[in-house]
């Protein structure tokens, strides 16, 4: 075995190890702390209750209710944040691409204050009753992402080739775009709207149901899945657009697909959980030093990694300030920013010996 592939697999175990005392610590805390043998057992008898332990059906009330679908949730928003920053920076060619560069975390953004400012205004100007239901904003979100997505895609193709270089900047444009309307929207809201606007805005898990679950899976999983598949297209659009093509690789192909799964994933990320910043950026970086740039590795460590971190930030959020609650954005940016950093100063003196 070389030793590029004992540094993978020794990376992957220790990867694998930390989800999982993550997600151990996520499930055991809170404002009732159980300890991580409790969980376990919880986990494994499915609730069902402990012979002369007159708490343990309180705990699993609390273990299997509220904390696991919030821990569910932030292992598939993290991964699909990660794998789409990589996806990025592959399809870029940049390790410093973000997702948000297509602008999918602007429109979604955009689209969700939409509905938080305007909706019940909507709803009495056709004269319905009662308010927007519960699904309107996470709804909202996602086909926002994916129809600045889908703009953005028929401003950058010509001829049927899509110009990475031209979608990039539209999707700077459109962020900006975005963000100047969302600024609009804050100053015509009230003071309730303004609350829900700023948690959205930074992110949060608070609102985890195994509803909220069971309708993200099926955008986030099947993207952790397939793109592992585009790791050879990836590893070879390094070399260039036209080398990639001699090689075999249907290079539009590839770009149309990594671009609708990165608007998927981070479209229905920021429908769940609002919008998070730099684990799409730093999770990729930081692997990359590690095990190198060879996709087919790089994409499920990230998902793996990514996963584990936006759990363990949200474990932050819920304790730092208890009984109260941290967004998320906000314990990934002051974390996230310096460690990218970091990140970047070592490789800056690497480059310089």
């Amino acid at each position: 075995m070389s030793e590029a592939r004992r540094r993978g697999v020794a990376v992957f175990a220790g990867l694998a190890l930390l989800l999982a005392a993550i997600l151990l610590l996520s499930l055991g805390s809170g404002a009732v702390r159980i300890p991580p043998g409790r969980v376990l057992d919880i986990l494994l008898q499915g609730g069902a209750s402990g012979a002369g332990d007159p708490t343990f059906a309180r705990d699993a009330l609390v273990v299997l209710n509220i904390r696991l679908p919030r821990t569910l949730l932030g292992l598939m928003v993290g991964a699909g944040l990660a794998v789409s920053g990589a996806l990025m920076q592959g399809l870029f060619r940049n390790p410093l691409a973000d997702p948000a560069l297509v602008g999918v975390s602007a429109g979604a953004g955009l689209a969700a204050a939409t509905v938080i400012v305007l909706g019940d205004r909507l709803l009495a100007a056709v004269n319905l009753p009662g308010s927007l239901p519960y699904t309107a904003l996470p709804v909202a979100a996602f086909s926002g992402g994916l129809a600045t997505t889908y703009g953005l895609y028929r401003v950058a193709t010509r001829a049927g080739r899509i110009s990475v270089a031209t979608m990039l900047l539209a999707g700077l444009a459109a962020a900006a775009l975005a963000g100047a309307l969302t600024g609009l929207l804050v100053y015509a809201s009230d003071d309730r709207q303004l609350r829900d606007l700023t948690f959205w805005s930074l992110g949060s898990l608070s609102g985890a149901t195994w509803t909220k679950v069971m309708t993200s899976a099926p955008a986030i999983l099947p993207v952790l899945v397939t793109v592992p598949f585009l790791g050879r297209g990836l590893n070879a659009l390094v070399l260039g657009e036209a080398e990639a093509f001699h090689l075999g690789v249907p290079v539009e192909r590839l770009k149309r697909v990594a671009i609708l799964l990165v608007a998927v994933a981070v479209g229905a990320g920021v429908a769940a959980a609002g919008v998070i910043g730099f684990v799409g950026l730093v999770v990729p970086h930081g692997l990359r030093l590690l095990i190198g740039p060879e996709h087919r590795r790089l994409l499920p460590a990230c998902a793996l990694l990514g996963g584990a971190l936006l759990v363990l930030a949200d474990v932050v959020a819920r304790l730092v300030v208890a009984p109260a609650e941290l967004p998320i954005g906000i314990v990934t940016a002051i974390v996230g920013a310096p460690v990218f950093l970091w990140l970047l100063l070592g490789r800056s003196a690497l480059a310089d010996v």
